[in-house]
């Protein structure tokens, strides 16, 4: 019962934060399977704030992933180029190809297909499947583990992020019936609150029941 109440106030005073507080990006009024994978991809260890403006050029530019598998590469490359990491174009091209090919342009849905696909790796497959379809899968970044991290009071390494104890972590608090919510608001919470350095515990909806807030007050 005391998991259920601590599960239940956690969902509610962070979805209660997150009504008043939460970012608005462009990807995020989407349910559009195509738009949200190509958010997911350009996302990738990149600031939201530098993704808006060409992700719009790009989806303008390339509405279907068939219209993107036929694009020539170099047209791909240029409308990317201020995001960096090329890397992402030649296999954001592959991906386009092989999901017209082998699926006639649309998006699988099941976990095994997408990760299957060129540069898409368990967290974009996740995303995915959460903010497209509603599933409610644990979705760990810097942000949301670091705020997990805190919370619990658990060291965080560089592989936490692949962590099954902090998957299921994650999982224990989802709210179920509002999974896209519940995990913008997580990433929301690690980006302006609960920041890397300086943590803002004293606006944090979570600080009342967070391990690290209780530790840093006994300490001072």
């Amino acid at each position: 019962m005391k998991l259920q109440t601590n599960k239940n106030m956690f969902s509610e005073k962070l979805l209660g934060w997150w009504k008043e507080r939460h970012r608005d990006f462009p990807w995020r009024n989407t349910r559009d399977t195509y738009q949200t994978l190509i958010s997911e991809v350009l996302l990738h260890r990149t600031k939201a704030e530098q993704v808006v403006s060409v992700y719009k050029v790009f989806l303008k530019k390339y509405p279907t992933m068939k219209l993107l598998s036929t694009a020539p590469i170099s047209d791909v490359k240029r409308i990317l180029h201020p995001l960096g990491l090329h890397w992402r174009t030649e296999l954001l091209h592959q991906m386009a190809k092989e999901i017209t090919q082998k699926y006639d342009g649309k998006i699988p849905t099941e976990k095994e297909e997408l990760e299957s696909l060129p540069g898409i790796s368990h967290y974009i497959a996740s995303a995915v499947r959460c903010f497209s379809l509603g599933y409610p899968e644990a979705l760990l970044d810097t942000n949301t583990v670091r705020v997990l991290g805190r919370f619990f009071g658990i060291r965080v390494t560089d592989s936490s992020r692949r962590s099954q104890r902090f998957t299921q972590l994650h999982l224990s608090l989802i709210d179920t019936k509002h999974p896209r919510q519940f995990n913008y608001a997580m990433i929301d919470l690690g980006a302006l609150v609960c920041k890397p350095k300086n943590p803002l515990c004293n606006i944090c909806p979570l600080s009342k029941m967070c391990k690290y807030r209780i530790q840093k007050a006994m300490k001072n």
